[in-house]
């Protein structure tokens, strides 16, 4: 069994392996959402959940071509526990074998491609803020597929069903759990 780094940790290793600015923002925000709903789900291990969104994309700077592939060797050279390179793993999901199967997993998987989309509608509006974002204007937008079209639609919709969760709910909650983030995030 491997470690479980702090975040403090997680955040040096992801910058060990990103240096953009996007990479690293991504990273920060998916760990907070991830944090937030920890909060209601498994209060306990808040700082886990939030370790493992900032570690999701560790190796996808670097190794865009073998994301989820390299991620794994990279943390088992650190020697991080496997419950958490199988969630990070599991976010890539069908282009890699390993589906989430913890509830964290699933809420990873469904909030990685929505919290781009989501921060991409922000910015197109006038504050630039997810604070006044409803959902009406996420609905208009996903439905919009050449808009924000990095962002799989089809992964987001899936993330939901994983969940047992509307689409409408999984936009208002992940929209709330933005929210929360800022001024932190500047959101």
């Amino acid at each position: 069994m491997g470690k479980i780094p702090s975040l403090a940790e997680a955040q040096e290793l992801l910058e060990k392996y990103n240096q953009e600015e996007f990479h690293l923002r991504h990273g920060q925000i998916v760990s907070g959402v991830m944090g937030y709903f920890a909060q209601e789900y498994d209060p306990e291990r808040v700082e886990f959940w939030k370790v493992v969104g900032l570690l999701h994309d560790l190796d996808f700077e670097k190794y865009p071509e073998e994301h989820c592939i390299k991620a794994q060797e990279l943390m088992r050279e650190e020697d991080i526990d496997e419950q958490i390179i199988h969630a990070v793993v599991s976010h890539a999901y069908p282009s890699v074998s390993v589906a989430p199967e913890l509830f964290m997993e699933k809420i990873l998987y469904a909030v990685d491609e929505l919290t781009g989309l989501i921060g991409a509608v922000a910015i197109m509006r006038p504050s630039k803020s997810v604070m006044d974002l409803e959902l009406k204007s996420m609905k208009k937008k996903f439905k919009t597929l050449n808009f924000a079209a990095g962002c799989s639609r089809e992964v987001i919709q899936a993330g939901a069903d994983m969940l047992g969760w509307s689409l409408d709910d999984l936009i208002s909650r992940t929209i709330l759990a933005m929210r929360s983030l800022n001024p932190e995030m500047g959101l």
